[in-house]
């Protein structure tokens, strides 16, 4: 097995800066052994920061990392599988041990195979000190197994790790600006084949497959058209069915994960036709209440601050302020910390990518703009996507 099957690769230099930045805080807290789980690639961040391998199709990946020693790894496969990896494995990097099981998260009785093997592992290990990666997340199985272990103490080490693995290095913050970079490309292509009598679905369809070729492995495409004086709204796929007439709009995200693993995302809407004055104003409304948040990131501020700040921007503008998310941090996962909200309690620092997407939605328009940026020493970088905010207008 070599590196060459796999689309993307982290350098081992990036591996080791991250295990051993968090084997410094275990280190200091006595911590012997840390423990995640992933299912999917689009919030399981953490097993692929780890070991630049993902959970895929909902099969839960467990992740054991050690302070002293390498990793052990269960995921999905035969009953009592075994594996020991040599130490110049060129794909299993800092894996001592796979073990296997066949268990669903569709089956209620086997997630508790994953969760005998690793509280397993652990008691092996003779491990006392045990820290875990968003606990209220862990499957209850998981959880129960681990507390049942005698002599074990259980820690919550989220809010450190989530710190180190929010702060991306020259080489993670390179793969953050090739996802941008594919993202403006894809959104120039659909330019030139979105038209008249197309469903949705077809634009978002090549959309897709245009991420696809050009290395991303996976994210979210939501969108939808609708005729002028309505709302035009990221739809799933399961509602984009409706067939685009001529003279109407089209919002669309594109949320995915570049050549090098990391998730930014981008939102435009198109217009086959001319946009109203009511559709470019909403438009200005947002890209001024993107660049009132700008104005305030810099090393050391607040989310929970900005976050009140853009609410007072909104709603003195007569706007709706925010009742879900409008800016927040993205890496391996499509949201991840800091979130620009009042329930965050981590500091923006310098190297975080942010993803800062202020909208809102009157039942007349749906207006939103995204794009994303990176926190710099000294504020915030230029905008990491080069496709120019502002309406599409196409004959």
């Amino acid at each position: 097995m070599t590196t060459q099957e796999f689309i993307t690769h982290t350098s081992n230099a990036e591996l080791e800066r991250r295990w051993a930045a968090v084997r410094e805080v275990m280190n200091d807290k006595r911590i012997e052994a840390l423990v995640m789980q992933g299912r999917d690639d689009w919030l399981g961040g953490y097993v692929r920061w780890f070991t630049d391998i993902w959970a895929v199709n909902a099969y839960p990946r467990t992740v054991i990392f050690y302070a002293d020693h390498p990793m052990t790894v269960v995921e999905m496969g035969v009953f009592d599988g075994v594996r020991e990896i040599d130490d110049d494995d060129p794909i299993n990097r800092g894996v001592g041990k796979i073990l296997s099981t066949p268990s669903f998260f569709s089956v209620g009785y086997s997630p508790r195979y994953d969760a005998e093997l690793v509280a397993g592992e652990l008691k092996v290990s003779g491990v006392r000190n045990v820290g875990i990666l968003t606990p209220d997340s862990l499957p209850i199985s998981l959880m129960r197994a681990i507390d049942a272990l005698e002599n074990v103490t259980t820690h919550d080490l989220t809010d450190e790790v989530d710190l180190i693995k929010a702060i991306k290095s020259p080489e993670e913050q390179e793969h953050v600006k090739l996802a941008c970079k594919m993202q403006d490309d894809v959104f120039t292509a659909v330019c030139n084949f979105i038209k008249p009598g197309m469903r949705d679905i077809d634009v978002i369809n090549f959309a897709q497959a245009e991420a696809h070729r050009l290395g991303s492995d996976n994210g979210l495409f939501l969108g939808s058209s609708a005729p002028m004086g309505s709302s035009a709204r990221f739809k799933a796929r399961q509602r984009q069915g409706k067939t685009i007439q001529d003279g109407e709009h089209f919002s669309i995200l594109i949320e995915v994960n570049g050549p090098g693993g990391m998730y930014t995302e981008i939102a435009r809407t198109i217009v086959l036709g001319r946009a109203t004055n009511a559709l470019k104003d909403s438009f200005a409304q947002v890209k001024e209440a993107q660049d009132h948040t700008l104005s305030m990131i810099k090393p050391g501020a607040d989310p929970a601050a900005i976050a009140k700040s853009h609410d007072e921007w909104m709603t003195s503008h007569g706007l709706p302020a925010e009742r879900r998310l409008y800016a927040h941090g993205q890496g391996y996962d499509l949201v991840e910390r800091p979130l620009i909200r009042a329930d965050e309690s981590m500091k923006l620092a310098a190297g975080m990518n942010l993803a800062v997407h202020p909208g809102y939605d009157d039942e007349s328009v749906f207006a939103v703009i995204c794009d994303n940026y990176l926190v710099t020493d000294d504020g915030v970088s230029d905008c990491l996507h080069e496709t120019p905010k502002q309406i599409f207008e196409l004959d």
